[in-house]
């Protein structure tokens, strides 16, 4: 917030003196955006492998990790396609003039047919995939070899599956040296953007933020109220039960901090234990519904502030892309920057939008980690239904 109010003063002093001076702030902002573009392939990799092959979920989940899966990857797919409509209906980030992309040009408007975008989706090699931050080609070789390395015996997995977690590791620490210079780079891009555009920008933010919230409670409304009541689960109960863990989520923009106290009231409120320790866990790297509709719903808006159409073909397949990112770096401080970076640099599209987002992306990470706790409390619940081994609690789940 400081960096952001500093970067308004200075925009709005160079607006108004020089506006060619913006140009030796850029740099500034430049340097935060190519930090974080240099950890995306190796963050993804070891994430998803780590994730995938460490906990064995295509071997061990039996029924009920499958049901949850195909659950999880309803939801979230719902959650993504109101954030697409959300954005393209509202559009707040027309009128918002950001500065062209350095080296190819974007993404252009002309249609992909199937057979292109299903080709483009296998690499021929990962080297060049993680040369070129071709984040789709990653992740669907890290997939496949996590899956690969899950069916090897237990002495062959073993030494990979510890360098891919020492990497995580690794990678997370250098995510956090990155996230220091995060309040200069948007300090730099702010003063940047207005500098160029003038104090407009402010009112696209403030835009983009009550998009979110518009698209938070269609997702309320049209999805989750609609899954309770197809499986008959009490609304305000519900509610009540959650309430506490849902309260330190927004707060602490932490789904991790709200994640001991949501096992509590979930399994008070009449899941059991074995379903509540497999399914909230599970869910925080499978079902973030809140942070996948952030996503499509911020990278259309770059697409749109960069006066760039994307058509629905290819709309259609950054949501396939997100969906699949979205799986791999849920532990990561500041996951969903990390996500955003890399699906806005596989369009080519300019990563400036990412650190005018950072303004304002505390106030908007507030919903999107509350959306994402309820969502995987109400997924406990629905597959503790869906088992037949729901509960109704004998009193109250805040006793």
């Amino acid at each position: 917030m400081l960096g952001l109010i500093v970067g308004l003063l200075v925009g709005y002093v160079v607006s108004i003196t020089d506006p060619k001076l913006a140009d030796i702030i850029r740099p500034f902002s430049q340097i935060f955006i190519r930090m974080i573009r240099m950890i995306i392939a190796p963050l993804l990799f070891g994430t998803l492998v780590a994730g995938i092959a460490g906990a064995g979920h295509f071997k061990d989940v039996g029924r009920m990790g499958f049901r949850a899966i195909v659950y999880f990857e309803i939801v979230t797919t719902l959650a993504l396609l109101i954030g697409l409509v959300t954005v393209n209906v509202m559009r707040p980030g027309v009128g918002l003039t950001l500065p062209a992309p350095t080296g190819a040009p974007p993404v252009s408007a002309t249609a992909q047919t199937w057979d292109q975008i299903l080709l483009h989706m296998v690499p021929t090699s990962i080297i060049e995939a993680m040369a070129t931050g071709d984040v789709l080609q990653i992740v669907v070789f890290s997939m496949v070899f996590a899956i690969g390395l899950g069916m090897v015996n237990d002495k062959a997995k073993k030494p990979m599956l510890e360098w891919c977690e020492s990497l995580t590791e690794a990678m997370f620490k250098v995510t956090n040296i990155v996230m220091l210079y995060a309040p200069f780079g948007v300090g730099a891009a702010m003063a940047y953007t207005i500098g160029q555009s003038g104090l407009g920008v402010l009112w696209n933010l403030g835009y983009l933020v009550i998009t979110l919230y518009v698209a938070l409670i269609v997702f309320f409304v049209a999805v989750l109220v609609p899954v309770m009541l197809m499986f008959r689960i009490p609304i305000a109960g519900f509610l009540k039960a959650i309430k506490e863990p849902a309260l330190i989520a927004f707060s602490t923009t932490s789904s991790e901090a709200a994640l001991p106290r949501a096992m509590e009231c979930v399994e008070a409120f009449g899941v059991p234990r074995r379903i509540v320790s497999f399914i909230l866990p599970l869910g925080y790297s499978f079902n973030l519904d809140g942070s996948t509709l952030y996503l499509s719903l911020a990278a259309v808006f770059v697409a749109q502030a960069a006066n760039v159409d994307l058509t629905v073909g290819q709309q259609i397949t950054m949501l396939l892309t997100l969906m699949l990112t979205s799986k791999g770096v849920a532990g990561v401080p500041r996951a969903a920057l990390v996500i955003l970076a890399a699906t806005l640099a596989s369009y080519n599209l300019p990563l400036e939008g990412i650190t005018l987002i950072l303004g304002v992306d505390a106030i908007m990470d507030m919903g999107r980690t509350m959306t994402n706790v309820i969502g995987n409390c109400l997924a406990s619940v629905v597959v503790a239904k869906w088992e037949g081994e729901f509960r109704e609690p004998a009193a109250p789940a805040s006793a």
